[in-house]
């Protein structure tokens, strides 16, 4: 099958914002390629501590979101909408540079797009002892090392973007062996994954997208952890008793504001939720629901434009 790609020129702040837009256009995936993430990161602890610095010369000054259309009669429609929203976003006082929403259209094959951007992920450390490799990638095991195999194919997490890593490093601090854990959004599995590698017993991986969970799904029985993690479809606040000593949710700040009430009834006592995925401006709004949900912040992750907290019970 021949696709459609399209890529929106933006900023750190807008880009997702640009996804979300392109997602709501149609898209079967998106991808976001941002040089922040790699000079930030650069100094931070271990983190792309191996990456080739090739792959920084050759990337663009802006923010590139990529997404994929399917070919067909659909796909012109799409990109009129496309072109609509991109417009109506550039109109809107959003109080942060967006950039400049330039697009760009080009045809790929399936298997170019399958493979086009494997060559900017590498593996790289998170935190102390995890390793995360990409399935394709070879990786010379040092001792203590944790070392993650991952195909995130076209599910939300690499663990480059700073909302994964800071997970990553908080679940490092927060997961003992023994553990259970519940990833809530789980995209590509790497937070549950990451679970079981550090001495987890039982992991549940939830998301609501049906292509995350078989994304999750294979990642698991790449690591050989089919026995400690579970992949299911849904939404934790349906139906669900499972409790757990740790509770993961890398999403948005409106969700969780929302979740972190209902989600004590899934943490056993003196658990812990880590949440990510929260821009610093709101942060405050974040704080605010984790106290009256009668949870006390533990740890506080900052990295770049990001906030990850760690509450307690």
């Amino acid at each position: 099958m021949d696709w459609m790609e399209t890529v929106v020129h933006t900023t750190t702040m807008g880009a997702d914002l640009v996804s979300d837009v392109l997602m709501g256009a149609g898209a079967v995936g998106t991808s976001i390629e941002d040089r922040f993430d790699v000079t930030s990161s650069k100094k931070s602890d271990g983190m792309w501590d191996m990456i080739d610095e090739d792959v920084l010369r050759h990337m663009s000054e802006d923010v590139l979101v990529k997404a994929y259309f399917e070919q067909g009669p659909s796909a012109q429609e799409a990109l009129h909408l496309l072109r609509q929203k991109l417009q109506e976003l550039s109109r809107e006082e959003m109080g942060f540079d967006i950039g400049s929403l330039e697009l760009e259209i080009r045809q790929v094959r399936e298997q170019d797009w399958a493979e086009n951007w494997k060559k900017y992920y590498k593996p790289f450390r998170a935190g102390r002892r995890l390793v995360i490799r990409p399935s394709w990638e070879r990786y010379e095991e040092k001792e203590g090392d944790l070392v993650l195999k991952l195909d995130p194919g076209m599910a939300f997490g690499t663990g480059t973007h700073e909302t994964t890593f800071m997970c990553l490093e908080q679940l490092e601090t927060y997961v003992t062996p023994g553990s259970r854990v519940i990833d809530v959004g789980c995209g590509s599995g790497i937070l549950a994954l990451a679970a079981a590698k550090l001495g987890a017993d039982d992991v549940l991986a939830i998301d609501l997208d049906e292509l995350a969970v078989k994304v999750a799904a294979e990642n698991v029985q790449k690591n050989g952890l089919t026995a400690v993690v579970r992949v299911e479809h849904g939404d934790l606040l349906e139906r669900r008793e499972e409790k757990a000593d740790v509770i993961v949710a890398n999403i948005i700040a409106d969700v969780i504001c929302y979740l972190c009430g209902p989600a004590k009834k899934h943490l056993l006592p003196g658990g812990t939720l880590i949440c990510s995925g929260i821009i610093r401006e709101r942060e405050a709004d974040v704080q605010r629901a984790l106290t009256a949900a009668g949870y006390t912040v533990d740890t506080r992750l900052e990295k770049g434009e990001w906030i990850c907290l760690a509450a307690r019970l």
